[in-house]
């Protein structure tokens, strides 16, 4: 026993060193493969690619406009201004940011904001690429906060249109801009509502709601799905502070593109008229009609004499579809009127009675208030087209002046109701988009010539 123990202590001795062998070979062949390597970065989710191809057709607008002189009753008295010796009170530069997109590369069309770009006096675009280029406002529509402005580049890059009337509640969004002057920049989320209206923003509202972070400076920048289709255009905020709080508001971009074809046929939008006063189709109400579950907007009047009681629509009727597509509110229906030119026609459909009939209506041009040409030399003045007997009367087509703030700089001018002014610093022009291409930039001096009771007079506006 005494002899067979050294053995054993031997061996286990032996077995312990080739032990300790094998796991000094093994160990670090199993750490090499258990060690995590690079990762590969196309298996990881992202945005970028279509980032990469969408961001170059976003770009910063830079507006300077014209801000009212300072208003004070004293400055306008001539006594006071002798004695203090004032010097001349003028319209001071005013400077903001914005966001665009272009939309067509070859025509180099930049769409935007009517609140960023539709006053400014000098428009500048700067590309994703450092480009700077000045822009030219071909027309712009404040009832749904649309612009349209012109670059003259080569190589840009022109974001892909999409169907907004595609677009459903919980659809992944990217919100693209330039938010407080910071640069591009996107911001993601959803869409939170469609069809938001009644928030008191724009004449005609549609808005997709999102909560991509939109904050003072995306304005007229992209809305786009991740297929990288533009969507809507980023036009307003619901805050109390001002900033982001995941409520944020973009025009349709079906809206956008109808809105886009008028300014650049017209260089405005010719909105149409019907004639009829219209309501929403309550619970209530469908409930009275007998009308169950039914959708669409009811006729209140039909004015006399208007499109709609040609047509023969009646007070009563129900519209439940223009062109096929269905009708879902009092709003719904105003927007597609308002937004069809003068002299289309729409097949309405609607519910009357016990049946229900299909009818061809023709919108008629609408009736256009008088413009006013605020931060300008003009601001005060409020204008329009003449008519073609003005035009006709005077020999010349004109802007006819329909109102006249008391001291503002159109009063200080020596301007009157009801003057045509038919050229400005002798070039003619024949409509308000004419006027207010004449004046922009304008900062020091204008020659105006009038037509003033049937006889042609320059007054010069400082």
């Amino acid at each position: 026993m005494s002899a067979l123990a050294p053995r054993l202590r031997a061996l286990a001795a032996s077995a312990a060193v080739a032990l300790g062998a094998i796991l000094f070979t093994v160990t670090p062949v199993v750490a090499q493969t258990a060690a995590p390597g690079p990762a590969v970065a196309s298996s990881l989710p992202t945005l970028a690619p279509m980032l990469e191809r969408v961001t170059p057709s976003v770009v910063n607008v830079a507006v300077v406009s014209r801000a009212p002189a300072e208003d004070n009753p004293l400055y306008s008295d001539p006594y006071f201004r002798r004695f203090f010796s004032l010097p001349e009170q003028r319209p001071r530069a005013r400077m903001s940011a914005g966001s665009g997109v272009i939309v067509d590369a070859d025509k180099g069309y930049v769409l935007t904001n009517n609140h960023v770009a539709g006053e400014g006096s000098e428009i500048s675009v700067t590309l994703k690429d450092g480009r700077q280029f000045p822009a030219k406002l071909i027309g712009s529509d404040k009832d749904t906060d649309i612009a349209l402005l012109q670059i003259d580049a080569r190589n840009l890059t022109a974001i892909e249109i999409g169907d907004s009337d595609a677009v459903k509640v919980g659809d992944y969004v990217v919100a693209i801009g330039n938010p407080f002057g910071l640069g591009q920049t996107v911001t993601s989320g959803i869409v939170s509502a469609l069809g938001r209206s009644g928030l008191n923003i724009e004449g005609y509202e549609d808005f997709i709601q999102t909560d991509a972070s939109i904050n003072p400076g995306n304005s007229g920048g992209a809305l786009v799905t991740l297929d990288g289709k533009l969507v809507g255009i980023n036009t307003a905020i619901l805050s109390p502070a001002g900033g982001n709080v995941g409520i944020g508001f973009a025009v349709p971009s079906n809206m956008v593109v109808s809105v886009m074809e008028q300014l650049i046929a017209h260089g405005e939008v010719r909105r149409g008229k019907l004639g009829i006063g219209i309501q929403d189709l309550t619970p209530d109400l469908a409930e009275a009609l007998q009308l169950g579950d039914l959708r669409g907007a009811v006729i209140a009047n039909v004015e006399p004499g208007s499109s709609a009681e040609k047509a023969g629509l009646h007070a009563g009727d129900v519209v439940t579809a223009i062109g096929g597509h269905p009708v879902q509110s009092a709003t719904d229906l105003r927007n597609r009127i308002g937004l069809t030119p003068a002299g289309s026609s729409l097949k309405f459909t609607v519910k009357r009675g016990d049946g229900e009939v299909t009818i061809d209506v023709t919108i008629a041009a609408q009736e256009r208030a008088p413009e006013a040409l605020s931060g300008t030399l003009l601001q005060g003045a409020k204008m329009r087209e003449a008519s073609a007997e003005e035009a006709e009367r005077a020999g010349a087509a004109g802007v006819v002046i329909e109102s006249i703030e008391p001291a503002s700089e159109a009063a200080k001018a020596g301007l009157r109701v009801g003057d045509m002014i038919v050229a400005v610093n002798r070039k003619p022009v024949s409509s308000v988009k004419d006027l207010r291409v004449a004046i922009a930039g304008q900062r020091a001096i204008l020659a105006l010539e009038l037509i003033r009771d049937g006889g042609r007079l320059l007054v010069v506006v400082r």
